[in-house]
């Protein structure tokens, strides 16, 4: 017996004694279920072997281990029941728990990595269509009789050296040999390509993403735009360029559990202070104007727009009736106005403050940017599917600006996810519909540039009916010619670059819209300070408090997601 065989073997009395420690339980739950693939914590693997170093060294070299975890996990399999596994089956092995260090997004994804055992968060942008793999072929001598079995592993596969792909077709004795694709076993293979989320990624650089190959029982677990968390190996393959093998790999992770992260990965964490001041604040008479007030407090009024899009971030109800008709629940709005009347400061203070946004602009993205793509896989040849900026930012909201500079053709694509909120795509052997459950806020320009006051909003707006129709909220929004507006919002912009935070950040709403959610308890309102919010009032008048953006989310999200209003029986009838 060789050193590797030996270190094997040990390896598996190892792994069989951690599970019929801890996971017996487990066993029993997945031969009840017929599944074939047991979940293993990190954390109870840290516990068990904290005398060793194995438990360091599992996570740093997997490849070493996991044919002996497998081994291992399907002996116990058999142990509970002998007939629950076929000749040549194996149970897999998957994990989950807190990585830690080891949780990362794409661009988070180094070369120190390669090798290792890593957690991926990010977005499915693609997904490739489920082939067959090959994994062991038998062929038949019509000469001889005799049959005559092969194995095939790739760079995915953890035990051996990877083979050939090429079939057989003579024996040693050059005989002709006949495949008999009964007997020859296969598994199911597909890749998906895993991008960074959207509202963490930094702004200004190109989102880094990863392909990912899952097999097995792991084969269409998630579609484009699924938010998930993939644990794998994450392994370097050579590349060819004209011929040579260069310096330079390309890197795929080897998924053993890919597990499903709802929107609610971004959620804020409550303390149990936060819940008793989202209750104290829910009850004043004022809260919808307060909610208002604290949007945007660098922007000097637009109270009715402020309002609107309070409104449009707590969404609706959707309904789904007995007969299949879907009843949106999202709020569509636009803004139309004079130049400089901070329309794309409004956009951006609901990037900021939104669960999840997404922005774009009307030049910069076309109609398949926007609902989806049927592209060509570099590597098969295959057409798969894209998703757009409307699927990725399903349950959330996308802003759009300068609307009215869009091409035509491209605004068309808008109508259906406005309405049905779905996307359909028919093109190329491809029919798939795709869920866009998004609000759509847009800002554009009157078609001369500024409003004219003599012709109808119509005329002005330039925009086709059908469009229209789907805006459920429209504003005018006009620069008025008068001395004591202006110097009121000069007086205001003046008083925001004056003031500077703690952190020597301008304005009330300085914080950054990158920065990943802290937890602990935040401060529910804006601190008085007479730079910022000018003298105060005479005795009777009360200077008017704004809520922190850190708590407005917090209140939004928990309006958003634990509040179902349902209508009572005096307003039905």
């Amino acid at each position: 017996m060789d050193v590797a065989e030996e270190t094997r073997l040990r390896h598996k009395r190892d792994f069989i004694q951690f599970l019929e420690n801890i996971y017996m339980d487990e066993i029993k739950a997945l031969v009840q279920n017929k599944r074939h693939r047991l979940i293993v914590n990190v954390s109870d693997i840290h516990t068990h072997f904290r005398e060793s170093e194995s438990s360091s060294r599992i996570l740093k070299n997997p490849i070493e281990y996991m044919l002996s975890f497998c081994d291992a996990a399907t002996e116990a399999t058999r142990n509970i029941d002998p007939k629950y596994l076929k000749e040549g089956e194996q149970v897999l092995v998957g994990f989950e728990g807190h990585f830690v260090s080891r949780r990362v997004t794409p661009r988070e994804l180094l070369s120190e990595f390669i090798g290792s055992l890593v957690c991926v968060e990010g977005i499915v942008t693609k997904c490739s269509l489920v082939r067959p793999k090959v994994v062991k072929s038998v062929h038949f001598c019509p000469s001889t009789g005799e049959f005559t079995n092969r194995e095939y592993r790739d760079i995915t596969s953890h035990a051996g050296l990877p083979t050939g792909s090429v079939y057989p077709t003579r024996d040693d004795n050059g005989n002709l040999l006949v495949t008999e694709y009964g007997l020859c076993k296969y598994k199911d293979h597909q890749t998906l390509s895993i991008q960074e989320v959207p509202e963490n990624a930094a702004p200004g650089q190109l989102p880094r993403s990863v392909d990912v190959i899952a097999e097995d029982d792991l084969v269409d677990l998630c579609k484009p735009g699924d938010r998930v968390a993939v644990v794998g190996i994450y392994k370097a393959l050579p590349g060819k360029s004209k011929g040579s093998v260069n310096g330079v790999f390309r890197t795929i992770l080897i998924a053993n559990n890919i597990s499903l992260l709802n929107k609610e990965a971004n959620a804020p964490i409550y303390t149990q202070r936060d819940l008793q001041e989202i209750k104290k604040i829910a009850a004043r008479d004022d809260a919808f104007d307060l909610l208002s007030r604290s949007l945007a407090p660098s922007i000097y009024g637009h109270a009715w727009i402020k309002k609107a899009v309070i409104l449009l971030m707590l969404g609706g109800m959707e309904k789904n009736l007995k007969n299949g008709t879907h009843l949106r629940g999202d709020i569509n709005m636009m803004m139309v106005g004079d130049p400089s009347v901070a329309k794309s400061q409004l956009l951006r203070a609901i990037m900021n403050i939104a669960p999840l946004a997404i922005s774009t602009t009307g030049r910069g993205s076309s109609g398949v940017g926007l609902t989806a793509a049927v592209t060509s896989d570099q590597e098969t040849g295959e057409r798969r599917l894209e998703a757009g900026a409307m699927v990725l930012a399903d349950k959330g909201i996308v802003c759009i600006d300068e609307f009215d500079k869009m091409n035509d053709q491209d605004r068309v694509a808008i109508h259906e996810v406005m309405e049905q909120q779905t996307v359909t795509i028919a093109k190329a052997g491809i029919h798939a519909s795709l869920n866009a459950r998004c609000s759509v806020v847009a800002a554009a320009n009157p078609i001369y540039g500024t409003y004219d006051r003599s012709l109808t909003p119509t005329k002005n707006i330039g925009l086709p009916d059908s469009l229209l129709s789907r805006f459920d909220l429209l504003f005018i929004v006009l620069d008025q010619m008068d001395a004591g507006i202006d110097s009121m919002i000069s007086e205001h912009v003046l008083r925001m670059h004056r003031y500077q935070n703690d952190r020597g950040e301008a304005g009330p709403d300085g914080n950054l819209p990158y920065g990943r959610e802290d937890g602990g308890e935040s401060e529910v309102f804006v601190k008085y300070n007479r730079m910022l919010h000018g003298k105060k009032k005479k005795r009777g008048q009360t200077n008017e408090k704004t809520l922190t953006i850190k708590f407005l989310k917090k209140y939004i999200h928990y309006a958003k997601h634990r509040i179902q209003p349902e209508l009572t029986d005096e307003v039905r009838h």
